[in-house]
C-alpha cells in the first residue's frame, strides 16, 4: 500500500467523521422537510388572523354603541369579546392543550 492510497483513506474517513458530526448535531439539516400539513395549517391561521382582525374591531365597536344606546343587551359585546378572545388566542390555547396531554 503507498503512501498516497494511505492519506486518501485517512481524508475519506476524515470526511465521512465530519458529515457523521455535522448530520448528528444538527437534526435540521437532516430532516430538512416540514410537514406540509402544517405548513399549510400556520399559513391558514396567519390569513384569518389578518382578515378577522378589522372585522373584530369593527365588530367590537358597533355592538358597543348598540348597547350603548339600549337596542340589545350587554351579553352580546360581551359574549363577542369571549369569542374574539378564543379566536385570536387559539394558536395558544393549542399549544397549551398539546403541552397538558404530552402531544
Amino acid at each position: 500500500m503507498s503512501h498516497s492510497d494511505k492519506r486518501a483513506r485517512i481524508a475519506e474517513r476524515f470526511r465521512h467523521t465530519i458529515a457523521f458530526a455535522a448530520a448528528a448535531t444538527l437534526p435540521q439539516l437532516a430532516l430538512a422537510q416540514a410537514s406540509p400539513f402544517q405548513t399549510g395549517a400556520e399559513s391558514l391561521v396567519t390569513n384569518l388572523t389578518a382578515i378577522a382582525t378589522p372585522v373584530a374591531a369593527l365588530a367590537v365597536m358597533v355592538l358597543a354603541v348598540v348597547a350603548m344606546t339600549g337596542r340589545i343587551s350587554w351579553g352580546w359585546p360581551i359574549g363577542a369579546l369571549v369569542g374574539i378572545g378564543v379566536i385570536f388566542g387559539a394558536p395558544q390555547i393549542v399549544t397549551w392543550a398539546r403541552g397538558v396531554f404530552g402531544v
